[in-house]
């Protein structure tokens, strides 16, 4: 997900009442639901879309999670170390509790993973032990109505402390359930499209496809199907109460293009993407191969998921 996202739920687990069990609770939620994209910072050496191989990997597995928050948590503690030494320390701010700190760095960094799985992007969870990657497959990377539900309940619960009310934290626990019982409906809504058009393909003597049902922007209801067999591919869509289309014929994959191994081997790029793709695809322009995956083939998406490649002699970078 995207990091409004991440820094909006820490806010609202602080305001379901996590804020309230140690000094720097807050900060602490925020910053830990957000850590783990310190892989973002591969872009600086990275080049091309060698960052898809490396993004959603070791900062997202068992490991990170173990040490990520305590890192954070040793952090927090000599930063309240440090302004207490220098008297800049806030008399509001309530004492720190080491324990429950550390409890919430923890907190904070597992919602990341959880909800990275839930797009159809990919998260290696058990990276550097497997480079396996998961998909939930039931929310779009950026969702609207989620930042909608999020900001409007953190801003009722902040309103409410503001005025002194009792149960500020009540609209926060609103929000969340609504959150969760919004995502528990999406993914019923990608179980219902996958299998329509699994059984639509096996009825048509496909059996064995690949069938990745993702929601598109906005309209969260609705379902992008892609499928692919060994060696084609093609889309479908899906309405709840409305059923799905599908296209039974599709086209080939391209992947078992003979040149496409070699070229691959000579290309950084290319060896990322592949790595990285979850339903590749290779298009002949010319003399050279357009590696793209179906899951991107938007227009608005298709320049940052692509590696154009040519013989080892020319191979070029990612267009």
């Amino acid at each position: 997900m995207d990091n409004l996202t991440h820094s909006l739920v820490g806010a609202l687990l602080g305001q379901m009442g996590l804020k309230r069990k140690s000094g720097l609770a807050m900060p602490t939620l925020i910053i830990a639901a957000n850590l783990p994209d310190i892989d973002a910072a591969c872009l600086f050496w990275l080049d091309g879309v060698q960052h898809l191989g490396f993004r959603r990997g070791i900062t997202h597995g068992p490991i990170a999670m173990l040490l990520l928050p305590l890192l954070l948590w040793a952090a927090m503690l000599a930063f309240d170390r440090w302004q207490t030494g220098r008297g800049t320390r806030p008399s509001a701010r309530l004492p720190i509790d080491k324990g429950w700190l550390l409890a919430l760095a923890y907190i904070g960094c597992l919602s990341h993973p959880a909800l990275d799985w839930l797009n159809n992007y990919g998260i290696r969870l058990l990276e550097p032990f497997s480079s396996k990657w998961f998909y939930g497959d039931s929310i779009f990377i950026i969702d609207l109505w989620i930042w909608i539900a999020l900001a409007a309940s953190l801003w009722l619960s902040f309103r409410r402390e503001r005025r002194g009310e009792a149960e500020w934290q009540r609209p926060a626990w609103a929000g969340f359930a609504a959150v969760s019982a919004y995502i528990v409906a999406n993914g019923l809504i990608t179980g219902a499209a996958e299998r329509m058009a699994s059984d639509a393909l096996a009825a048509s003597g496909q059996t064995g496809a690949l069938v990745v049902a993702s929601p598109p922007p906005l309209a969260f209801w609705r379902r992008d199907i892609f499928w692919r067999t060994q060696d084609r591919y093609g889309i479908a869509g899906f309405t709840p109460g409305a059923g799905g289309h599908i296209d039974l014929t599709g086209q080939p994959t391209g992947m078992d293009d003979s040149r496409l191994a070699m070229w691959a081997k000579a290309d950084p790029d290319a060896r990322a993407f592949l790595f990285w793709a979850r339903m590749p695809v290779a298009e002949r322009h010319g003399d050279a191969l357009l590696l793209r995956d179906q899951r991107f083939m938007h227009p608005l998406a298709e320049d940052r998921f692509q590696v154009r490649l040519t013989a080892p002699d020319t191979a070029s970078r990612a267009e």
